[in-house]
């Protein structure tokens, strides 16, 4: 008799390793609390418009097309992407731009025209940053750190070997500042610290390897919008006959003799021989859990920054903006002390605009743009979320009417606004945490929770909540570091 898999949640994490289990040969069945699938990575309609819920960056495919081989299917029969030529394009308030290329020398042939006597620094940067990646994926992103096979291996001593080129104890903002003298290339190397919801002035000098995956590698559009990611692997999974169960919330976790053996749903138990959870850790062990005890990592648990998103229906285009754009703050100092300290967003925030529509010429109707708004903000700590979502709204118009020089209140002819209580509601993520748990710590890597249980036999965490973090590569690494522990 086969062996059954019991995934709770379709984030994309969820989605991968329903696939790598079924190609494995278990039964799989999948539960979802939502009427769709895809998480964060799913989309809704305002009005003929469409918007993709969650993250828009999208980088490293090929984790994405290991799953499709791993399925023994060819991605194109589900999936297409293409790579997009600039990665962002920034702006600063005095009217300064700049367009940073997916292509590495592009890029610095960019940074030579606009930041003089820049070029060798930033070259040197990104080749370090690449350096670093390669000495670390074995080890922190594509095995579990709670196991001690992880560290006796070739790639362990490589990089203890080479321990101090990784800027572990400097933050990534001191990093930067022994790297450029330029304050606008500071503040442009510092952002990338959010790619995880993480303040430069606190987190580790080794994030900086996100720069190899921007620079070296590239930024990718789907054709059909980013939430394409997770609908092509739920076709994919169909097509593989797993099952899912959407609308369908879990109640609690079967727990006997120290072993999860199944789920209840509506006093109905449902028996499997492993259970995976896609929820958000510390909720699982919070609303699934219950009576059993916390392990330290979520005694000890920070929740990442969150966000406060508008999605805007545009009644025109915007020749001025990319795909993917980023508003620089006055004082980016100020702005993160006031979302990891103060607990709230500065009046001056980044803003980062994203609009899909200008590749995907579907999402908006002619002439149209859909526009994605986020601005980086403290998780929910019973903030007045009304108050400072309708301050915060005529802040960035008025900064993006600044900076674009145009009058965008006018323009606006949709609207849907998120913050993160209705990021916790939507997606079960704590607080409306972004990324799980926070990466300002210089230890923060260790201190993730594993992705098994050490007190409870065949029970299996992934996803963005747990090692080895959030966005979408390292939740596409999670599920295949969930499917290597599970023999």
């Amino acid at each position: 008799m086969k062996r059954k898999a019991i995934i709770i949640g379709s984030g994309i994490a969820g989605l991968a390793i329903s696939i790598r289990l079924k190609s494995k040969g278990y039964d799989v069945e999948v539960y979802e609390k939502n009427e769709n699938v895809g998480g964060k990575l799913s989309d809704f309609y305002i009005d003929n418009f469409r918007h993709d819920f969650g993250p828009k960056l999208f980088t490293m495919p090929n984790l994405l097309e290991d799953l499709y081989v791993e399925a023994g299917v060819k991605i194109n029969d589900y999936f297409k992407y293409e790579k997009l030529e600039i990665a962002c394009k920034y702006f600063w308030d005095d009217g300064y731009t700049f367009n940073a290329y997916s292509n590495n020398k592009k890029f610095i042939e960019e940074v030579s025209k606009k930041f003089n006597k820049e070029e060798n620094n930033v070259e040197s940067y990104i080749s370090r940053s690449k350096k670093k990646f390669n000495l670390v994926r074995k080890i922190f992103l594509e095995k579990s750190l709670h196991r001690i096979s992880t560290y006796i291996s070739f790639y362990t001593f490589k990089a203890i070997f080479n321990f101090f080129q990784l800027n572990i104890f400097i933050t990534l903002n001191s990093l930067n500042k022994i790297y450029f003298r330029d304050k606008k290339l500071i503040q442009l190397f510092n952002r990338f610290a959010t790619y995880n919801g993480s303040s430069p002035y606190m987190t580790s000098g080794i994030m900086s390897i996100i720069q190899h995956l921007e620079h070296d590698i590239g930024v990718f559009m789907p054709k059909k919008g980013i939430s394409d990611i997770s609908y092509s692997l739920y076709n994919l999974a169909l097509d593989l006959g797993i099952k899912f169960y959407l609308n369908s919330e879990i109640d609690k976790i079967i727990i006997k003799d120290k072993s999860a053996v199944g789920v209840v749903i509506n006093n109905i138990d449902h028996k499997a021989d492993i259970i995976i959870s896609n929820m958000d850790v510390s909720l699982t062990y919070d609303k699934l859990l219950k009576g059993y005890k916390k392990p330290f990592f979520i005694k000890n648990y920070q929740p990442s920054s969150s966000a406060l998103v508008f999605y805007w229906n545009m009644n025109r285009s915007f020749p001025s903006i990319n795909v993917h754009n980023v508003i620089f703050s006055k004082d980016q100092k100020e702005e993160f002390d006031y979302i990891f300290n103060k607990k709230l967003i500065y009046n001056d925030p980044t803003v980062y605009i994203c609009s899909t529509s200008k590749i995907v010429r579907e999402d908006a109707p002619s002439g149209c743009e859909n526009w994605f708004i986020l601005i980086n903000s403290p998780f929910d700590n019973g903030q007045d979320w009304e108050k400072i979502k309708k301050d915060i709204r005529n802040n960035i118009i008025k900064k993006i009417n600044s900076t674009l020089k145009v009058d965008i209140e006018s323009n606006i002819i949709g609207e849907k606004i998120l913050t993160p209580v209705d990021i916790e509601t939507k997606t079960l993520s704590k607080f409306g945490s972004l990324y799980g748990s926070s990466s300002n710590s210089l230890k923060s890597a260790f201190i993730r929770h594993p992705n098994f249980s050490k007190n409870i036999n065949n029970l299996y965490f992934c996803g963005g909540s747990v090692h080895p973090g959030g966005g979408i590569p390292l939740c596409l690494n999670s599920a295949k570091i969930v499917s290597d522990l599970i023999k």
